[in-house]
């Protein structure tokens, strides 16, 4: 990795990254494209542990909508998740479900063809839900260690990390979320983290055309 001045380097996954310069926080508005002009292959990982003294597992689930200038989903293979897993004739790609979270690094993945994405999506959302979380009145307050981040897919560079505990602590309530969405501009792509949490399962949220 290229020097970029005395910033903390730290392991993660085998791998040295630095993390002062990668971390970012609600409101942040970070050019993905300026930050790496190579970037062609972006892969958005996942990952998080659950309270486990809290009764049965819980079962977290990363998924994108693909939204167009009216912040709608085109069609239903818009909506890129665990049971629909690829979108874009195969330029959207999640890479499995993990349903207890146990592990280091992330547990799951989505891959991205941006050059293989249509021009008139204009916005990614990544979005954090619990499967059954409102019947089984299961809620965020339980996710702990929990991040997202985004990397080259190309050379493993990690570019961006959204660390989400502490935020995630006093949802009692809340089932799900919207983490971050990716906004293009002309050619670039923008990192904007945010915070939107929802009551409800998937299927509620307002992206979701289906």
């Amino acid at each position: 990795m290229a020097e970029r001045g005395d910033i903390l380097d730290t392991e993660f996954e085998g791998k040295t990254v630095e993390i002062s310069e990668n971390l970012v926080k609600p409101g942040d508005d970070e050019n993905i494209t300026a930050k790496d002009p190579t970037l062609k292959k972006l892969m958005i990982g996942a990952g998080w542990d659950v309270n486990t003294f809290q009764g049965e597992d819980m079962d977290l689930d990363i998924s994108i909508f693909l939204l167009d200038k009216n912040e709608q989903t085109r069609e239903d293979e818009d909506f890129v998740f665990y049971n629909n897993p690829e979108g874009c004739n195969g330029a959207v790609k999640h890479t499995g479900d993990s349903r207890t979270g146990a592990g280091d690094g992330d547990d799951e993945t989505i891959m991205i063809d941006l050059l293989g994405l249509p021009f008139d999506i204009m916005r990614i959302a990544i979005v954090l839900s619990i499967y059954q979380g409102y019947e089984k009145d299961q809620s965020l307050s339980r996710v702990k260690n929990c991040f997202v981040r985004l990397v080259n897919a190309e050379n493993q560079i990690e570019l961006m990390r959204y660390e989400l505990t502490d935020e995630m602590r006093d949802q009692e309530h809340d089932f799900a979320m919207v983490t971050a969405y990716i906004d293009r501009e002309g050619p670039k792509w923008h990192f904007r983290p945010v915070l939107e949490f929802f009551k409800g399962a998937l299927p509620r949220l307002p992206p979701n055309t289906a």
